[in-house]
């Protein structure tokens, strides 16, 4: 029988108490195959397909179409994302990056009124937020690439759910009348979402989505052309267009997806996988480990003022750098060899007080030579082979635009807004962009998105990811940390209150559960520290190859995620 565990309902603060008395959080386990999902359906998807002697890859582009209609604030179609496969009969690592593309039509002062200053809502809820989606062929892509199953067979579930409608769940019921200003915005997601007269759909009552089941059955029967072209791609097209921005259907045909290689790193012994630009994520995460490795964060003990302070020092110079030199490596030169060389790392160490904050005006990004959004959703999915994938797909803001293309049931993105609309201005996210993520016609905008596979001795070690716009980094680091640092078990780092400084602004961002004292020396230290929201909602799965086990947990930081094994 499979072992499960679904979210508990145990608060942030109770598992943290949990963590730091004598007993230890349990996570789940499972001797074959494991999922860990944001959401509990699309989980159980996936896990159902590996049963049925699907791989990784199989389930994960089950769950990825599932997601779309389950979790409409995230999952999607009409949105982007990164992919990283483990294949292990080769031992080789790639990272798939359907990421969204700008339109032809974009240009480099697109979001700039006449006195040239950046106006918001024209690349976060206007036609002109909407890059071309990348999901469907990303999806299409993966499966030729490393599947054993046809899209016809694997979107199947996301046909049925669509169709026959969903249960209403308590998070998704909260989410539709906390967005209820942006969806009503526009009729034809207003129809969908919420009932004819107007009123919300309740926990417990069914959500039936005939258009987006319709779009699902033509990319069943034609791939990736019945979503790029054709009567899907018209709509699409047509709806944007309307909406004031210049989407084309030969912007739709024209999209492509792009293997890449992924940015890898030594970390104490283990070697960090994790996604290439136009990801910032996995350049900056092993940047900012490969800083930390000059200090025994282990003997300095988990979240001290010592190893925040750190963390926190270590951070704000990766931020720094990736205002500076980040962007869609088509477009520029990005020195990810040097961002993540030990040699770098040991010169940035020198600049570290371990007394004092380094104030972020004083720090400008290295002389070198050549808002992903809280609702970005993460999977991660381990199969009976050894395979490993690590996936986190956005459609940017919760619902992204808020517009569903009329007829399609597809929500648009407004990735557009991860471009720099003026260098030097910050995103929805508060991230400082520079040259480097101009806007250009064709180009991916930067993310923040970091879905990582950690090796040891060559297995696969921990498959990991999260949502969180520009604290996805911050996240995953930290996940990491606690397990090779502080001898953490999966479920243990995931509930370990988490920290996060960013460069600009000038803050250190903490969760509950840091202690009071601790806080106080961090201040005595220079550091503004203020107590925020929870930060991610990682998806994990540690691999014990020893023993032939897996070991999974869902971080509770948001209600209705799944993991599942057998």
């Amino acid at each position: 029988m499979a072992a499960t565990l679904f979210s508990s309902q145990v608060t942030l603060a109770q598992e943290a108490a949990i963590y730091s008395g004598a007993d230890r959080i349990h996570p789940v386990w499972a001797r074959q195959a494991m999922v860990s999902v944001q959401e509990q359906v699309a989980a159980r998807i996936g896990l159902d397909i590996l049963a049925e002697g699907g791989n990784a890859v199989d389930a994960s582009v089950a769950v990825a179409f599932a997601l779309a209609v389950t979790l409409p604030r995230a999952g999607n179609l009409g949105g982007g994302g990164f992919m990283m496969v483990h294949d292990a009969e080769t031992g080789e690592t790639k990272a798939i990056d359907y990421r969204e593309m700008a339109p032809s039509s974009a240009t480099r002062d697109m979001y700039l009124d006449e006195n040239g200053d950046a106006v918001s809502n024209l690349s976060r809820f206007h036609g002109l937020a909407v890059g071309v989606p990348g999901t469907v062929a990303g999806m299409q892509a993966a499966l030729d690439a490393y599947g054993s199953m046809s899209l016809a067979e694997v979107i199947q579930p996301a046909i049925r759910l669509a169709e026959e409608g969903i249960k209403v769940t308590a998070d998704l019921a909260d989410s539709l009348k906390g967005l209820e200003k942006r969806l009503k915005s526009w009729d034809s997601s207003a129809a969908i979402f919420y009932k004819e007269d107007g009123s919300f759909y309740e926990p417990g009552e069914t959500l039936k989505q005939p258009d987006l089941a319709a779009t699902l059955k033509r990319i069943a029967e034609s791939g990736p052309d019945g979503f790029y072209k054709g009567d899907t791609a018209e709509k699409i097209a047509s709806a944007v267009q309307k909406a004031g921005g210049g989407m084309t259907v030969e912007d739709l045909a024209n999209y492509r997806v792009e293997i890449r290689e992924p940015v890898t790193g030594d970390y104490r012994g283990y070697e960090i996988v994790s996604m290439p630009p136009p990801s910032s994520g996995g350049t900056h995460i092993i940047q900012i480990l490969n800083t930390l490795e000059g200090y025994p964060l282990g003997y300095l003990g988990h979240n001290s003022a010592e190893t925040i302070h750190l963390m926190a020092e270590a951070m704000k110079r990766a931020y720094a750098d990736r205002s500076e030199y980040l962007g869609d490596p088509a477009f520029v030169d990005v020195p990810v060899a040097e961002l993540t060389s030990k040699d770098y790392a040991a010169e940035t160490r020198k600049d570290i007080s371990l007394n004092v904050a380094t104030p972020s005006a004083s720090i400008a990004p290295a002389d070198l030579t050549p808002y992903e959004s809280n609702e970005t959703t993460h999977f991660s999915i381990v199969d009976k082979d050894g395979n490993a994938v690590s996936n986190t797909y956005t459609i940017n803001f919760s619902y992204g635009s808020g517009m569903v293309a009329n007829g399609t049931g597809v929500l648009m993105n407004n990735e557009m807004d991860d471009f720099s609309a003026k260098p030097g201005v910050p995103n929805g996210y508060g991230l400082i962009g520079g040259d480097a993520n101009a806007v250009e016609a064709g180009k991916r905008p930067l993310s923040s998105m970091s879905p990582t596979i950690v090796l040891k001795d060559g297995n696969v070690y921990l498959v990991t990811g999260s949502p969180g716009g520009a604290r996805i980094i911050t996240t995953t680091l930290q996940l990491i940390s606690n397990m090779i640092d502080h001898g953490m078990n999966i479920a243990e780092a995931t509930v370990a209150p988490r920290i996060h400084h960013q460069w600009l602004p000038e803050e250190l961002r903490v969760e509950e559960g840091i202690s009071r004292d601790t806080i106080s020396l961090l201040e005595a230290r220079g550091h503004h520290v203020v107590e925020k929201d929870v930060m991610g909602s990682t998806q994990s799965i540690q691999v014990d190859a020893e023993n032939g086990l897996l070991f999974g947990y869902s971080d509770t930081r948001r209600a209705g995620a799944a993991t599942l094994g057998y």
